[in-house]
Formats: C-alpha cells, sequence, structure tokens
C-alpha cells in the first residue's frame, strides 16, 4: 500500500494529467468542428484561407504594420492563429465590399468582427494609443 509523500504525489501527478489531457482535448475538438464541412461543403477554416488568399495582394504596408500592431496584445502563442483569422475577416469585408485595396477601415472594421467581445476593451484602449476614433465603429462593438 502506498503511504505518506508518494502517495499524494501519485495523487496529484494523476490529477495533473487528467486536466492537461482535457484541456488539450477541448482545443483539439474546437478545431476539429472548424474543419468540418458545412453545407457549401467548405469549413470556416475553408473559407478563411480562401479570404486570406484571395485579398493578399489588396495589402499594403502601413495596413499590416496596423493589424500587427492591433495583435500585439494577443499571447504570442495564439498571436499567429488571431492574426490569420483577423485578416481572413478583413479580406472577406474587401472582397464582398470590392475594395481596390485593403484599408484602416476595413483593418479596423475587420478586427472587431473577428474578435470576441471580451477583448473589444484591449482592441479600444490600443486605438486610443494610435490615436483612432472609435466613434464610427461604436455600432460594432
Amino acid at each position: 500500500m502506498l503511504h505518506g509523500w508518494f502517495m499524494w504525489f501519485i495523487l496529484l501527478w494523476t490529477v495533473f494529467l487528467l486536466a492537461s489531457f482535457g484541456i488539450g482535448g477541448y482545443f483539439m475538438f474546437r478545431k476539429f468542428l472548424k474543419r468540418m464541412p458545412k453545407e457549401d461543403g467548405k469549413s470556416i477554416m475553408d473559407w478563411e484561407e480562401y479570404y486570406v488568399k484571395g485579398s493578399r495582394h489588396l495589402w499594403g504596408p502601413e495596413e499590416k504594420a496596423l493589424l500587427e500592431d492591433l495583435v500585439s496584445p494577443v499571447p504570442e502563442l495564439f498571436r499567429d492563429v488571431a492574426r490569420h483569422k483577423i485578416a481572413g475577416k478583413i479580406g472577406e469585408l474587401a472582397l464582398k465590399e470590392n475594395a481596390p485595396k485593403i484599408t484602416e477601415d476595413l483593418v479596423i472594421r475587420g478586427y472587431i468582427q473577428a474578435t470576441p467581445k471580451r477583448d473589444h476593451k484591449f482592441l479600444r484602449k490600443k486605438l486610443f494609443e494610435n490615436k483612432i476614433d472609435v466613434a464610427p465603429y461604436e455600432h460594432l462593438f
């Protein structure tokens, strides 16, 4: 029979492993659901990739720099995923509006629409730091 500190070590290690597997499984399942085809035959991630590729030629260096600045508060581990998701939403808006190029307005509108509501306070702070008026975008928040 296990006694003393070794029993507690095994018990804590088991809890740690189960929690880690649960958290990892949750994120893997979310990614799996995003890869599932919808009624149109394409998944959320397929559409995201389509919009990023379709609007790649519309991006200018200033808009890329603005997007980089806006995603800077996102933890580095998740930044690439966030940047790709936001760029997909911006590309979707640009292609649907037949925009000749990506503008600051499109970047801000796409960023607001692509981010969850809980992150909007960080976006407002970042826009304020960049001296960008949020009044025209209040209806999107």
